[in-house]
């Protein structure tokens, strides 16, 4: 049995998210409250556009993982709650700039919030949550905390620049997939957890091996999620699927694919690689040689990798619930492509 085989049969994805919830249920209340009262301003369009992708359903996975970490040791202040809040606004904020880079038009199947208030407005409010998080920040005085999460703002800017310039380019190798994926996926995910441990109290070592445990689940996340735009293991069609295919994205399904399928198949793909019109029948198509050279199966092998290693990190505390929980979690990353 195959160790994705091995998750699918062992982790139900939804018990693992509900467990979650349950763990970090009551600092995750302060935590939205915090939200809440930050998305205030005296000019309307800031908290209705911050509160529309707020409210859109999103899991909170970052700011759950802040909180996990944190209650692994023994918080003495408040100051989890402030970086969990201060993740969730970042998150939030890179959600808003994203769909404008990538002119996306839904973002959690609703429309994005530049097709209702504009591509100018969805930027200037992701700065003003960039800013509220900084703030929850600072209110902390802790230095150390605050380069961590600066640090992580920095390089997801830098990683969606360079992923922006690796559009559409056939020229793109697997490691340059990876280092932008580490930067604008894995970065927030590693400091997520850090910043966790930090607050709660934890050594040195416990903090090492919490943020190494961040970077590698960002990893797995990123390209479970670059798998699912081309409808997951089993290549369903979906709504949405493709969407990464008509932006021109070099995902690691595509790179696989285009160093494994046959001259033609290849032709195909770099004809439709980026076109915003590509139709359904091409994604179906681009999907159907995903799926002949292995390049989905293989991602994801990819991404079980990445979980196990998540998953070694945390040895230590495996005998705790939370521990049990976070080593949970990075097996559900991989189970929900299936």
């Amino acid at each position: 049995m195959s160790g994705a085989q091995a998750v699918t049969d062992q982790v139900k994805p939804k018990d693992v998210v509900d467990e979650l919830v349950e763990f970090t249920r009551k600092d995750m209340e302060a935590v939205n409250e915090m939200l809440l009262a930050r998305v205030g301003s005296r000019v309307e369009m800031v908290p209705e556009i911050a509160s529309y992708l707020i409210d859109a359903g999103g899991k909170r996975l970052r700011p759950m993982l802040t909180i996990a970490a944190a209650q692994l040791f023994t918080p003495q202040n408040s100051h989890h709650i402030n970086y969990a809040a201060a993740v969730e606004f970042m998150h939030t904020a890179t959600l808003l700039h994203d769909d404008v880079v990538d002119e996306s038009s839904k973002r959690r199947g609703k429309l994005a919030a530049r097709m209702v208030w504009g591509n100018a407005a969805s930027v200037l409010v992701g700065d003003f949550l960039l800013g509220q998080a900084f703030m929850m920040m600072v209110e902390t005085r802790d230095v150390d905390a605050l380069g961590v999460l600066s640090q992580a703002a920095a390089i997801i800017a830098e990683g969606e620049v360079f992923q922006l310039s690796k559009a559409n380019d056939l020229s793109t190798q697997v490691d340059e997939y990876f280092a932008v994926i580490k930067a604008k996926t894995a970065a927030l995910f590693e400091a997520a957890t850090e910043v966790g441990a930090m607050a709660g109290g934890a050594t040195e070592a416990q903090r090492k091996a919490l943020k190494s445990f961040g970077a590698e689940l960002g990893i797995a996340f990123q390209i479970v999620d670059d798998v699912l735009d081309y409808g997951g293991a089993s290549g369903t069609i979906g709504k949405n699927v493709g969407d990464d295919l008509r932006e021109g994205k070099m995902t690691l399904p595509i790179l696989h694919a285009l160093q494994n399928a046959s001259e033609s198949d290849r032709d195909f793909i770099k004809t439709n690689l980026g076109d915003p019109e590509a139709s359904a029948e091409t994604v179906s198509k681009v999907v159907e040689i995903l799926q002949s050279t292995n390049a989905l199966a293989d991602a994801l092998a990819r991404a079980q990798q990445h979980a196990e290693h998540a998953k070694a990190h945390l040895k230590e505390f495996a005998h705790l619930p939370g521990g049990r929980i976070l080593i949970d979690v990075a097996d559900y990353c991989v189970e929900r492509a299936y």
